[in-house]
């Protein structure tokens, strides 16, 4: 399977693994048109930016890439999974926090400021699904919810998908001082260090436990709070009220 590697493009820089039928994306803040404290390539509608230039991001993205339309979600930390039928008209739609389609030409974009996208590809039944999951997430184990409607929806056996982990909080800064009432017992054995945990870990965990092959998942292994590359909720906590853009992560079935 091929592995993340660099790419830039007309300002904008991002991760990508490219392949066959399918291509993954995951963008840096850089290369848009958004001023701070959203600078530069916020691709959020719900953060306070100026909506005319969200939609010039995302426009830049679709260039870029290749791609008809961008699909999104109004992320709610939620566990709930959207079958994506088509294009999409206004924001996102509502209260989901993944999304599966079998439609080539469309993006399923996740957006982030440290929790994770783990995007899935399907290459036997040409499908694909794109998965917001931070710590809430993790614990209300979305990555299996969205495995099984990919599943139900396209028949997909979970030993053939491939998975990418994209970049987000890492081990060294995912701190939870109330662990105890937050996070299940499942996830003490993924503790990196006093009140820290290795969500990395636990996302590769939950999709073996599904039945996705090790070596069939890419984990980016880049912590968006320590790369200023990356906008990031918790470090805009420490300089400020926290109000920062988000981050794009792409996944699309090629015509």
């Amino acid at each position: 399977m091929n592995r993340l590697a660099w790419r830039t493009e007309n300002g904008l820089r991002w991760l990508e693994s490219r392949f066959s039928a399918v291509r993954v994306a995951m963008f840096t803040r850089h290369g848009g048109t958004s001023p701070e404290p959203f600078s530069s390539l916020n691709l959020s509608y719900g953060v306070g930016d100026d909506p005319v230039r969200v939609a010039g991001n995302r426009r830049r993205v679709c260039r870029v890439l290749g791609i008809e339309a961008l699909v999104s979600a109004t992320q709610v930390h939620s566990d709930r999974v959207h079958l994506v039928t088509g294009p999409m008209n206004g924001t996102g739609i509502q209260g989901v926090d993944a999304l599966v389609t079998d439609r080539p030409g469309l993006g399923l974009l996740v957006l982030q400021a440290d929790c994770q996208a783990v995007l899935l590809h399907d290459p036997e039944h040409r499908a694909i699904g794109a998965v917001h999951s931070g710590w809430r997430g993790s614990v209300r184990n979305v990555i299996g919810r969205t495995i099984a409607k990919m599943m139900a929806a396209f028949a997909t056996d979970p030993s053939r998908l491939l998975a990418f982990i994209s970049p987000s909080l890492g081990p060294c800064c995912s701190q939870f001082i109330n662990h105890g009432q937050e996070l299940p017992p499942a996830f003490a054995g993924f503790r990196s260090g006093r009140d820290y945990f290795n969500f990395w870990e636990i996302s590769r965990w939950q999709l073996q436990q599904c039945g996705v092959r090790e070596d069939n998942i890419r984990l980016a292994g880049i912590c968006t709070r320590c790369s200023r590359d990356f906008f990031s909720f918790r470090r805009a906590k420490v300089v400020g009220d926290g109000i920062t853009g988000r981050n794009g992560s792409v996944i699309m079935l090629s015509a």
